[in-house]
């Protein structure tokens, strides 16, 4: 099982760096298409874009993974029918996000011309659903490689589109521009599915694998609910944050111009860059789930324990080093990467914080993979609660956009220190050998 877990993580680390530098690529690449308003506005939609993105799968894949991982049956019977249920419960997302989108954009985010880059986002969910479901079984089954060869393959199609379509789509218009930036993800999300449905056993689909077992449909909720919960918290909290601090700071006296700018700063090149070490952290979080839902669930806490430590170290190994260079030579990556000096004093501040975002992944699937998803969503729940709070009182003190980022910090200390917290209490007040 050693072997394995570090042949996990070594295939996702290679696979997730390849996949954040092309996404760097896809970032400059976007960044240099669209300009500084265009991300600015993107930055506006992004929020949505990730609630639906959370909303689209339940948090089904984390729990195809927990259940295939502890379970030596065929998994048809637990794949099979979930997706089915979600691709209906898609269709209603689409009408949500249709009905809302006028309200969202012309209200609540004050840009109407984002209206169709909203919309947009309905028709990419059905797409990063079934992906998202199939990576989870491959996880269950510590079959790394085809999730990171589809994420691989996923990113290059996605640069190939943005390079092809996205400038051409200026001469209509930076909203048309935008909206295509949403639409690329469906040709994306449908070629990584390609790639994963070669690696699936041949197994012949019947009728019967359609049926719903009552028992698995209620375990997979059992655990998928919480899961989604918690990442519903955060997507909710940062779909919130820009109609709070637009809202907020436009009644102080800030003009709109000044806020979309210096969100696009912050939401398009500070955090971007502090979350470049993520593909190794997010490696690290994917390998060890089955690995700690394994162990735990037959008693081993001594592996357990193990199998975590060396996650946050692992996760600490890149964390560290990157936070040095964030504090002390951060124009260099900035400059590197986005071609610009915007945001300096932003990252410098925020640096030391993200080291505690940077183990905060592998220490969410660590509650997920012991059965304790209900801990990781009262983390997230809150800390989202402790940054909209501060959010909203700190926008009063007219410090600009400093309000989100010592919100955010808070936000990061809050949700680590809580899970650290409740794996030490759940481990040691487990009677397992």
């Amino acid at each position: 099982m050693k072997n394995k877990f570090v042949k996990s993580t070594i295939i996702l680390i290679i696979g997730g760096l390849i996949t954040k530098i092309l996404g760097m690529a896809i970032k400059i690449v976007l960044t240099r298409t669209i300009g500084t308003e265009g991300i600015s506005k993107y930055m506006l939609v992004l929020p949505t874009f990730n609630l639906f993105i959370t909303l689209c799968n339940l948090g089904v894949p984390t729990a195809i993974t927990k259940m295939v991982s502890e379970r030596n049956k065929s998994s048809k019977k637990i794949v099979v029918p979930i997706t089915y249920i979600i691709l209906v419960y898609n269709i209603l997302l689409i009408i949500i996000l249709f009905i809302i989108s006028p309200i969202l954009a012309k209200n609540l985010l004050h840009s109407s011309d984002l209206y169709y880059p909203l919309i947009s986002i309905g028709i990419t969910l059905p797409f990063i659903a079934v992906s998202s479901i199939i990576k989870g079984y491959f996880f269950g089954k510590e079959r790394v490689f085809p999730c990171t060869l589809s994420n691989i393959i996923e990113q290059i199609v996605r640069l190939i589109l943005t390079i092809l379509i996205v400038g051409n789509m200026m001469q209509y218009g930076l909203t048309t521009a935008i909206t295509f930036v949403v639409l690329i993800n469906i040709l994306s999300e449908g070629f990584s599915i390609i790639v994963l449905l070669f690696f699936l056993p041949k197994e012949k689909i019947v009728k019967e694998d359609f049926h719903k077992d009552n028992k698995i449909i209620r375990e997979i909720l059992g655990i998928s609910i919480p899961t989604t919960t918690a990442r519903m918290i955060g997507s909710i909290t940062y779909f919130f944050e820009p109609i709070i601090l637009t809202n907020m700071l436009k009644y102080i006296g800030y003009s709109n111009d000044y806020i979309t700018l210096e969100y696009g700063i912050i939401n398009g090149y500070v955090y971007p860059l502090l979350l470049l070490p993520s593909f190794f952290t997010l490696a690290i979080s994917s390998a060890i789930l089955p690995v700690v839902s394994n162990s735990y669930s037959r008693g081993n806490i001594l592996h357990t324990k193990k199998k975590i430590k060396e996650a946050i170290i692992f996760s600490l190994l890149i964390g560290i080093p990157s936070t040095l260079i964030f504090i002390f030579i951060p124009d260099v990556p900035l400059k590197l990467v986005y071609n610009t000096n915007l945001g300096l004093e932003y990252i410098k501040v925020t640096a030391p914080f993200f080291l505690l975002h940077y183990i905060q992944a592998p220490l969410t699937s660590s509650l997920n993979g012991m059965g304790y998803s209900k801990e990781a969503m009262k983390g997230t729940l809150y800390g989202g609660i402790i940054k909209l709070l501060s959010l909203t009182i700190l926008s009063y003190l007219k410090i600009g956009l400093w309000s989100l980022i010592i919100s955010s910090i808070l936000n990061i200390l809050t949700v680590t220190i809580h899970h650290i917290y409740y794996i030490n209490k759940y481990l040691k007040s487990t009677n397992y050998s």
